[in-house]
């Protein structure tokens, strides 16, 4: 009894703390939500009514985010680059995964801390590297061999480039994870009974693995989409979301449109979050 009485006060201690880094963590987002229904030209209180003109409004004071071309060209530029690193990561980390998993070689361990590395560099530092990197060798090319390499200039593939440098990694370990559970043995039958190689990749791997694979798409979408820091040393006249928001708001200062986008990549990514969730509970529940 005294025990138990000593607990309470620790339980309720603990209780209050957890409760206060949720909140903590959730106020900024509710309140970055709630200014984007705000009827006023100022992402503050006190509040002037509910509107939904931050999103759909067509013209100005309060341009609405599905109005604004320069924000939508940003929502464009980012969904295509995500597309993008999303397929190659995803491609890349299965390969990296049967290399790692099932691939037997000298200074194996070494390339696996290797591959994991870019995860723990700093994205700025993956930035500036990448682009230090490709202007020395296309001025290289272009002074001693009169070679012009546009796309080594900042732009959507160095983008692609700098985001798969560090989100391939993440791939790569959420696929090598599921590929370490897989009984080999239901090969080894396949194969016995006549299957090809390909057959057998294609209809028994291939499917355990994809529950994995679409997760770790969904992922690399998500990093990808909202990644800032490495983007912004390898933005070219593409301006994804990112890039466009932070101008706007340098020069501009916050609005609630800004706020209004805010909520839209919050919700978006909370819906393929959950999707992701979903996917991997109903294929391992079968």
């Amino acid at each position: 009894m005294l025990a138990q009485n000593r607990s309470t006060p620790f339980l309720w201690g603990y209780r209050l703390y957890v409760a206060a880094f949720f909140v903590f963590l959730a106020a900024p987002l509710v309140a970055a939500g709630a200014f984007a229904f705000n009827d006023s030209l100022f992402p503050a209180l006190p509040w002037q009514g509910f509107t939904l003109d931050w999103f759909f409004n067509d013209t100005e004071p309060k341009l609405g985010m599905f109005h604004d071309r320069r924000l939508l060209r940003g929502l464009y530029y980012s969904f295509v680059i995500a597309v993008m690193v999303s397929s190659l990561s995803v491609f890349v980390g299965t390969t990296n995964a049967f290399l790692f998993v099932r691939g037997q070689f000298p200074a194996k361990n070494f390339f696996y801390i290797v591959m994991v590395i870019p995860l723990v560099i700093p994205g700025v530092i993956l930035g500036i590297s990448i682009l230090v990197l490709a202007s020395d060798t296309a001025n290289y090319l272009e002074d001693g061999f009169n070679l012009e390499l546009e796309f080594l200039r900042p732009g959507i593939f160095l983008v692609v480039l700098g985001q798969f440098s560090f989100i391939t990694t993440i791939t790569s370990l959420v696929i090598t994870a599921r590929l370490k559970k897989f009984d080999e043995t239901m090969e080894e039958a396949a194969l016995n009974l006549g299957a090809s190689r390909a057959r057998v990749m294609r209809t028994i791997t291939l499917p355990f693995l994809r529950p994995a694979m679409i997760a770790a798409g969904i992922v690399a979408f998500l990093v990808s989409f909202e990644n800032f820091n490495t983007t912004l040393f390898l933005v070219g006249s593409e301006a994804p979301l990112t890039i466009t928001m932070y101008d706007r708001m340098a020069k501009v200062g916050s609005t609630p449109v800004l706020n209004a986008v805010s909520f839209f990549l919050m919700v978006g990514s909370g819906l393929l979050a959950l999707l992701s969730i979903l996917v991997q509970r109903d294929k391992s529940s079968r």
